[in-house]
């Protein structure tokens, strides 16, 4: 009897203890004033359609990750753009008639300024390029993160692009004593400072996803947000399906800054508006 009193009361304690540690999440992990979008309610078949008429092209780093390969497939199937370039290391292959006419630019980041023509002729850039220092060692992170990133939108730029979309991480801090949000940080400020007529980053926070790579630590911390978010939100975590809608619906709209940067909760309210 007291066997199975135990079980229930621990049954009973575990989704209370989440609840309690989400609450204190919340409390001390709450966004800053984000960004205020002027009529979350305007209708988004109507400014695809306005953005469709303006006939752009885009560019897109890092499709064959989790938010790119989403972010593409977003791209496409709201087809706002007259033409979708993939930049990266390797050729990728798809399914589909959709993927047909993308045009793909295969790049040796070591050497981007040999491939400026790749990044020339484009009105908006989509950067979801990143590793993890796990997979390339502190270094690697680095040249991948922030210099690949800054090179590439500094070939952009050159290049007549006039927006850049940016993603980014919650907690990014180029004065942080942690190599990835400082590293973050600085790559944001960088590319900043490179006079975008339009610069947007997005930093979401713990993304929901099953990623096809193994990464211990990220998934543990799936798992938790994953259980947390399923009883309570968290400013903490957001699906990844949210952040690429997010990244095209902000795309859409007339910018009310230069440079504007998306936390948690503002990239979770874009990319359900996505669905309006």
């Amino acid at each position: 009897m007291r066997v199975a009193e135990h079980l229930v009361s621990s049954l009973v304690l575990v989704p209370v203890s989440v609840l309690v540690l989400a609450a204190v999440l919340g409390y001390f992990f709450q966004d800053p004033d984000p960004v205020q979008f002027s009529s979350m309610a305007e209708d988004m078949k109507t400014l695809e359609e306005n953005f469709r008429q303006q006939n752009r092209s885009c560019f897109l780093l890092g499709a064959s990750g989790e938010t790119g390969g989403l972010l593409l497939r977003e791209l496409l199937e709201r087809n706002v753009f007259s033409r979708i370039t993939l930049i990266g290391r390797r050729q990728l292959s798809f399914e589909g008639e959709a993927y047909e006419n993308l045009v793909q630019e295969v790049v040796d980041f070591e050497k981007l300024e040999d491939y400026a023509a790749a990044f020339q002729g484009h009105d908006v850039g989509y950067c979801c390029l990143g590793t993890t220092r796990a997979k390339s060692g502190a270094d690697g992170f680095i040249r991948v993160d922030h210099d690949y990133v800054l090179k590439s939108a500094e070939l952009a730029k050159a290049g007549g692009c006039s927006q850049f979309h940016l993603e980014s991480s919650r907690g990014a801090d180029k004065t942080s004593s942690f190599l990835y949000l400082k590293v973050k940080g600085q790559v944001e400020a960088d590319i900043e400072a490179l006079g975008f007529e339009r610069c947007s980053i997005y930093r979401p926070g713990v993304l929901l996803v099953d990623r096809q790579e193994s990464r211990p630590g990220e998934w543990l911390a799936r798992k938790f947000f994953g259980a947390v978010s399923a009883v309570v939100s968290t400013p903490m975590s957001i699906p990844i399906q949210a952040v690429a809608k997010a990244m095209v619906s902000n795309t859409l709209r007339q910018a009310e800054q230069k440079t504007e940067i998306l936390e948690n909760k503002a990239i979770g309210e874009l990319g359900k508006s996505a669905g309006k």
